[in-house]
């Protein structure tokens, strides 16, 4: 069963479709590549599903554990190289916040988060540079 369909729908916008769902997501070229940027670009969803999946990791970690992880939040930032165009790092701060976390559940949770399936599944030349904030 196929996950998503993607349409072209010009001027260098794309509309993904969940299939199971019926969820959307736009993506517009970025500014520096010809686009408009009014909507994430396909690199910025790949940064993106990064911090997403240690996230989704996190939470199935402390779920399964019964772990009181509080609020937890993250930001993204992505680098790009050129020769070929790519992404060349990928930054992530997870801030956890109100949380009861022991330093052995920190620890797991980050070991968690960093071998997460889409860091996992990066070409190894895509630098990941984690940050967790407990």
């Amino acid at each position: 069963m196929n996950t998503s369909e993607v349409t072209y729908l010009g001027g260098l916008r794309t509309r993904a479709i969940h299939l199971k769902s019926g969820n959307e997501i736009l993506t517009d070229a970025p500014v520096d590549n010809q686009g408009k940027g009014e909507a994430f670009s396909p690199t910025d969803l790949l940064a993106t599903s990064l911090l997403s999946c240690m996230l989704t990791i996190i939470g199935i970690q402390a779920q399964n554990r019964n772990l009181m992880i509080g609020n937890v939040s993250g930001t993204v930032r992505k680098i790009m190289a050129e020769n070929p165009r790519r992404v060349a790092r990928i930054e992530i701060s997870i801030l956890f916040e109100n949380h009861h976390l022991e330093l052995e559940h920190q620890r797991q949770l980050e070991h968690a988060a960093l071998n997460c399936p889409v860091a996992k599944s990066l070409d190894p030349k895509i630098e990941q540079v984690v940050k967790l904030n407990f």
